[in-house]
């Protein structure tokens, strides 16, 4: 079969609460992948705060007219519309093809009667989840309590975000929150890219105290060699990969020995295609994997990755709790873990027209 048309459209999600000034929703860009006898596959891009409309265009001006007549396979045709948006640079035309690769991955999963996770290979019947909140945000008092509903909740790991302008206040914050949750569950930070690489070191080592499981965007994204450096220098596992868009920039992360936990957003790498090639990446270089957000999904895929792999739960944020789906959604949560629930395909109905809203 053949691709007969793509159709794309931007649904917007108000969050429950603000993520810091000015993120108060989260854009989706839900897409639909006609085949010549009429079936249907339905993927999404996502991007939380900037360019979804940029993306919504990338896909009807510069990928719905090029798929036609293509095969239906989203690993036979995956390569050459990335060459096709290549000019356009990085980051946004990997979002946007990412709508056309889940797209024909649920697509192909369909036909078969079978969740995409079943027909990618699943190896586990649950995963390992952890708590997450986008927090910085947050005096220490309600973090701690943010922190403690995750722990009643069944988490037995936890992230929080860091990066705050005085560093006594990000000690602080750690403190309390490990407190919290004790000696035995895992504690992880995120500092959103905030340090330049002397601040990072100062940091990670005022922090290595409360033993971190991981320090998560210490620097700018792009910063190899700050990475590599900051790796050397301390002992804090670093966790990094949400922000890098493509294979070839993952192998040379991997090469120059500058992360400990790749974090794949697959999205923004381009669809499950490519997440696929840059789990191979790692598992070859001994790196571990955690999928970036996106639980609806990560969960799927972990599910497929035969390492143990924790999958991000962060604090009302998954697609049914935003009010974006018609339904439950693909994957249950439960006290610390994710299972699949079996619906074809990647699982995902989403409301018609163009808000979502969830009254709390």
């Amino acid at each position: 079969m053949t691709i007969a048309s793509l159709s794309a459209r931007l649904l917007t999600a108000d969050l429950h609460r603000s993520w810091g000034p000015g993120v108060t929703a989260n854009h989706v860009v839900v897409t639909t992948v006609t085949a010549e006898d009429g079936a249907t596959g339905t993927g999404f891009s996502w991007t939380p705060q900037i360019g979804a409309r940029a993306v919504l265009s990338l896909l009807r001006d510069d990928l719905a007219p090029v798929l036609p007549g293509l095969p239906e396979e989203p690993e036979a045709v995956w390569d050459g519309l990335w060459k096709h948006l290549h000019e356009g640079g990085q980051g946004l035309t990997t979002v946007a093809l990412a709508g056309v690769d889940l797209a024909l991955w649920d697509l192909a999963a369909r036909r078969r009667g079978v969740s995409v996770d079943q027909l990618l290979g699943r190896c586990h019947q649950r995963v390992r989840t952890y708590g997450s909140g986008v927090n910085l945000h947050y005096g220490v008092d309600e973090l701690a309590g943010q922190v403690r509903q995750m722990v009643d909740a069944g988490h037995s790991a936890v992230k929080i975000k860091v990066g705050s302008p005085a560093l006594a206040d990000d000690v602080a914050r750690v403190a309390a929150v490990r407190e919290v949750l004790g000696p035995d569950r895992l504690l992880m930070v995120d500092a959103n890219q905030r340090w330049d690489l002397p601040a990072a070191v100062r940091a990670v080592r005022a922090l290595e105290r409360f033993d971190l499981h991981w320090v998560e965007e210490p620097l700018r994204a792009d910063d190899l060699q700050g990475h590599r450096r900051l790796r050397e220098t301390t002992g804090t596992p670093i966790a990094l990969g949400e922000n890098v868009h493509t294979a070839y920039r993952v192998a040379e992360f991997l090469r120059a020995g500058a992360v400990d936990v790749l974090q794949p957003n697959a999205v923004r790498v381009g669809g499950i295609t490519p997440f696929r090639r840059i789990v191979t990446l790692a598992r070859a270089h001994g790196v571990a994997v955690a999928p970036h957000l996106l639980p609806d999904l990560s969960a799927q895929l972990a599910l497929t990755l035969p390492e143990p792999v924790l999958v991000e739960d962060i604090h009302r944020a998954s697609f049914g709790a935003l009010g974006l789906l018609c339904d439950d959604g693909p994957v249950e949560f439960g006290p610390g873990w994710a299972a699949p629930r079996g619906l074809p395909g990647l699982g995902l109905s989403f409301v018609a027209g163009d808000r979502a809203r969830v009254e709390v």
